[in-house]
């Protein structure tokens, strides 16, 4: 008889791989706008985030919608049915900023407000997770959930990869470490509103 390993409690995540292209467009929608004085003012979002880091930018709505609202809809619809067996007929996209984080920044553990929230990777420094420990967390995010009991870990420790993808619940728990070589370690973060009946179980 085969042992069939079961997850009945705590919140559900999903990891998928932005397409290459995805990625060099975001990449070059930040680029336009860091290297110019006006937009990185226009689209700045440091003081709606809670991250210690060198910048934060809002991407532009017209750049959302055009480029990743229905990438980003269709997977969110898929890793909803696949959780809840239900069908999200409404997926709005919030919020979709990019960090940009470099030696010694951090981002402090916070949550998100919406729905579905997710984190993706852009840029990473060469040996960013060098450390002097034998098991290093350096600009590594950390999914925090519960506490530490038998056979519950309550966190889950990812290394990013550019183009990892994370979606999560918007009440699960996380944090980005600082790391201590040079370069910038770029990711983006949204939040997302589905269908009430779906995501409010206390809904009357």
């Amino acid at each position: 008889m085969s042992l069939k390993i079961l997850s009945p409690f705590g919140p559900k995540m999903a990891k998928l791989s932005l397409p290459k292209p995805l990625v060099a467009k975001i990449n070059q929608e930040v680029d336009k706008i860091i290297t110019s004085n006006t937009l990185s003012k226009k689209y700045n979002y440091s003081k709606q985030l809670a991250g210690e880091v060198e910048q934060e930018i809002e991407l532009p709505n017209l750049f959302v919608n055009k480029f990743l609202k229905k990438f980003f809809e269709t997977n969110i619809k898929s890793f909803v049915k696949d959780v809840t067996g239900k069908t999200a007929k409404q997926v709005k996209l919030k919020n979709f900023w990019v960090v940009r984080q470099f030696a010694n920044d951090y981002n402090p553990i916070h949550f998100h407000d919406g729905d579905i929230s997710g984190v993706g990777y852009l840029k990473l420094p060469k040996n960013f997770s060098k450390s002097k420990k034998k098991y290093s967390t350096n600009g590594s995010i950390d999914f925090v959930h519960g506490s530490r009991m038998f056979l519950n870990k309550s966190i889950l420790n990812h290394k990013p990869k550019v183009g990892d993808l994370l979606f999560f619940p918007n009440y699960l728990m996380h944090t980005a470490y600082p790391f201590s070589v040079e370069g910038e370690r770029r990711s983006f973060s949204f939040n997302a509103e589905i269908d009430k009946s779906i995501s409010k179980i206390f809904h009357g």
